[in-house]
């Protein structure tokens, strides 16, 4: 009887341990990790570009179907044409630093450490910055 309870209770115990793997649980980023640590993560990509800068990127969070995602992103300088559409609808908030766009049609808009700015999948224009770090969001859709 004493080995019958164990039993139950190690297959219990085993079966709660495994649907708690499966448990689905919000994605933070801490003030620590936005004041720059999360750029010491494993999952950190790094890109030299021709230029000499680098760009650090962190995906925090990526939804079961892969259209919603999270993260952080850091840039040195950079000017960038953008002539091909963006590709994602993106909103971020910009931590350090600020970005310079410059839509097609001439019109500016500068965001500014503090400030947010929502990107449209078909935008295409110039991305000037001196160095920037933000918090993103982009969703990607079907077409």
């Amino acid at each position: 009887m004493k080995y019958l309870i164990t039993l139950v209770f190690s297959l219990i115990l085993t079966n709660a341990i495994a649907l708690a793997e499966d448990v689905v649980k919000p994605a933070e980023m801490s003030k620590s990790d936005i004041a720059g640590a999360i750029y010491l993560r494993s999952e950190m990509t790094r890109v030299t570009h021709p230029n000499g800068s680098n760009t650090l990127d962190v995906t925090n969070f990526t939804s079961s179907d892969g259209k919603y995602e999270t993260g952080m992103y850091a840039s040195a300088a950079s000017n960038i044409e953008i002539n091909q559409p963006w590709g994602v609808d993106e909103f971020f908030y910009v931590v350090s630093g600020s970005i310079t766009l410059t839509s097609d049609d001439g019109s500016v808009m500068v965001i500014e450490a503090g400030e947010t700015a929502t990107i449209p999948k078909e935008w295409t224009g110039k991305w000037d910055t001196e160095g920037y770090s933000k918090i993103w969001v982009i969703y990607t859709s079907d077409n």
